[in-house]
């Protein structure tokens, strides 16, 4: 067995506590040593966590936590319930809290100038002293991108395996939060005690390597938690998902199953990776003009099959794009890529080389602005532009919201002459999650009590929920929930009972949260209707118009074209102060909205638009 002491200040009587508690060591094994002595890849740090978790065990054999029946196990969805993305869960039992990923989600294309959109953590802040660790299934953004948000607050021990905890390792650099934070790396197959919890790692099979399920065992029972998934028989690496070992924990019995409803719409089967090797192949093959090909950049297995394609052809490959080149340095330096000798250079060398013997792999599948392959088509890439005959490959489907996105960068491609080769002219995309034959076989090893479709929106939560009852679910044991929504387990039943503070969170910049709905409605207003400002100087001392009134307008009209419209607004401003002069008003407040009124009717009857008006009286 092996202790991770986390820290040792303000814990007396803690140890003694636990070490009641501790499980007795496995025979054979070494005795206990320090996290420091762990730190295999330079993910386990010193931190400054308090003592409320003096103690984490991690074990490579399966243990049962003692049952307490006094207890309910609650879990609370923050984040992937109706909608797509921002995966967080907490699972809360006996005073201790642990929480299954930290995902972002993107904003909405009415959101003007969001960056991107975080969970609500005031309930995690809120409990902060009770959180035991964070547990994450897998690397991608939806599941880890809001983790240095959260550790602005909170300072506790993240989990995760070696793919995904180098991805987090980036991150945090980037937000320089590294130092003070324990990330600690864990393998298939190895339960972490957290608190009253156990969480054993699971190997899972998805479009990025090292993904897994989590078994989290507590008195109440063992909860399958699967994060996206899918069933590939032939993966590039990594093996099969371990089906055997969630055979075994239907046979022991599992209380709860909250399982990935992305692609549940889909009968089937999800094709297996290693199908697109041969769509490569065939591309790639007698090709003699320079082959571009974009995918996600987490998707290490599908840029090693192009790495390996393109020298198998002869052809030198060159990265462009942060995420990519970031993507690929981690996934090398950890062995999940190997790279032929000679075949990746600089994308500067490509210059020098016939185009016969060239293959860029770029980012900007779903048509991100500022990606390496919009910048290529638009003409603001530094290094390369798109020349006539280019191959341009797209091996990655839209995500929902992305489609006039992508669209316009394909549009500019074939303005260049570009060919342009995506999914619909052959098979250059597998999913990463489960169909409905796939989520069948869990649900039939997994054996559950009790049902949470999650990884959703509406629509998918409750076909998830026919599927349940197909398979023999009573409809009473499924429970379709919300986030913020606080479902209660015991050994016997599960209930929704109260709700947590949750909703979605606004990144503009450098701003966390000071964006709310109200200031979205008012960009939504300005983006669609424009703005008029009224400048009105007045008198201090008797309310008489001393200049103006001034009309300012910005995406409105083009005001040199618009002339007349301008000076009949002046004179519809003139007449509300006139008015407001016979009644004797004096309150600017009322004046304003006078004069916001009477403008905004008359714009709507000369103009049916409603741009923003905003009156300014200055008092002289």
């Amino acid at each position: 067995m092996r202790i991770l002491r986390l820290n040792k200040q303000d814990t007396a009587g803690i140890e003694e506590r636990q070490a009641a508690e501790r499980p007795p060591p496995l025979s054979g094994e070494a005795g206990p040593e320090r996290a420091g002595d762990r730190d295999r890849l330079g993910f386990v740090r010193p931190c400054s966590a308090g003592p409320y978790i003096p103690f984490v065990w991690i074990q490579n054999k399966r243990s049962v936590p003692r049952l307490t029946m006094a207890e309910k196990l609650k879990i609370i969805s923050l984040g992937g319930l109706n909608e797509i993305g921002k995966n967080m869960t907490v699972y809360e039992y006996g005073g201790d809290i642990i929480v299954i990923d930290v995902g972002m989600g993107f904003p909405d294309d009415d959101m003007y100038g969001i960056d991107v959109v975080i969970p609500d953590f005031s309930y995690l802040i809120k409990n902060k002293d009770r959180i035991r660790g964070i547990f994450l299934t897998h690397g991608h953004e939806d599941h880890i991108g809001s983790i240095p948000y959260l550790l602005r607050d909170i300072n506790v021990p993240i989990y995760a395996t070696r793919m995904t905890a180098g991805l987090v390792k980036l991150k945090l650099e980037e937000h320089r939060l590294l130092n003070k934070t324990k990330l600690i790396t864990c393998e298939a197959g190895e339960v972490v005690k957290a608190g009253k919890f156990s969480v054993e790692f699971i190997h899972a099979n998805h479009s990025i390597a090292d993904a897994v399920c989590f078994a989290i065992k507590c008195g109440v029972g063992t909860v399958v938690h699967t994060g996206d998934f899918k069933i590939d028989p032939t993966p590039i690496q990594g093996g099969m998902m371990d089906l055997g070992r969630l055979g075994q924990l239907g046979k022991e019995g599992v209380l709860a199953l909250l399982a990935d409803s992305t692609n549940v719409e889909r009968p089937g089967f999800t094709k297996s990776e290693r199908s697109v090797g041969d769509s490569f192949d065939a591309l790639f093959r007698g090709c003699q003009q320079r082959i571009i090909v974009t995918t996600f950049a987490s998707n290490v297995d599908r840029i090693q099959q192009i790495i390996d394609v393109a020298a198998r052809y002869g052809r030198k490959v060159a990265v462009t794009g942060r995420s990519m080149e970031n993507a690929m340095k981690v996934s090398t330096e950890l062995g999940y890529m190997n790279i032929p000798d000679g075949v990746l250079v600089d994308l500067a060398h490509i210059k020098s080389l016939p185009k016969h013997k060239i293959c860029i792999i770029t980012t900007g599948s779903q048509g991100e602005t500022m990606s390496a392959l919009t910048r290529m088509a638009f003409n603001t890439h530094r290094q390369v532009e798109i020349q006539a005959g280019d191959r341009v490959i797209l091996s990655a489907s839209a995500i929902p919201g992305n489609e006039n996105a992508i669209g316009s960068v394909i549009n500019e491609l074939y303005r260049k002459d570009a060919e342009v080769v995506n999914e619909r002219l052959g098979a250059l995309h597998v999913s990463g999650h489960a169909c409905q034959e796939e989520l069948k076989i869990i649900h039939a090893l997994v054996k559950p009590k009790f049902f949470i479709p999650v990884h959703g929106e509406q629509r998918h939560l409750k076909t998830h929920a026919k599927l349940a009852q197909q398979m023999g679910m009573p409809p009473k044991n499924i429970l379709i929930s919300d986030i913020g929504k606080v479902i209660e387990l015991t050994p016997n039943s599960a209930k929704i009972n109260g709700t947590v503070p949750a909703g979605r969170v606004f990144v503009d910049g450098y701003g966390v949260g000071d964006v709310g709905s109200v200031v979205l409605r008012d960009r939504k207003h300005l983006a669609e209707d424009g703005m008029i400002v009224v400048v009105v100087s007045m008198s201090g001392e008797d309310g008489s118009v001393v200049s103006g009134p001034d009309i300012i307008t910005r995406g409105f009209v083009y005001v040199k074209e618009s002339e007349g419209l301008m000076e009949e607004l002046r004179k519809v401003a003139v007449k509300a102060l006139e008015e407001c002069r016979m009644d004797t008003m004096n309150d600017w407040a009322s004046i304003k909205s006078e004069i916001k009124n009477a403008i905004s009717g008359f714009l709507y009857k000369k103009t049916k638009r409603n741009p923003m008006i905003l009156p300014v009286i200055m008092e002289v």
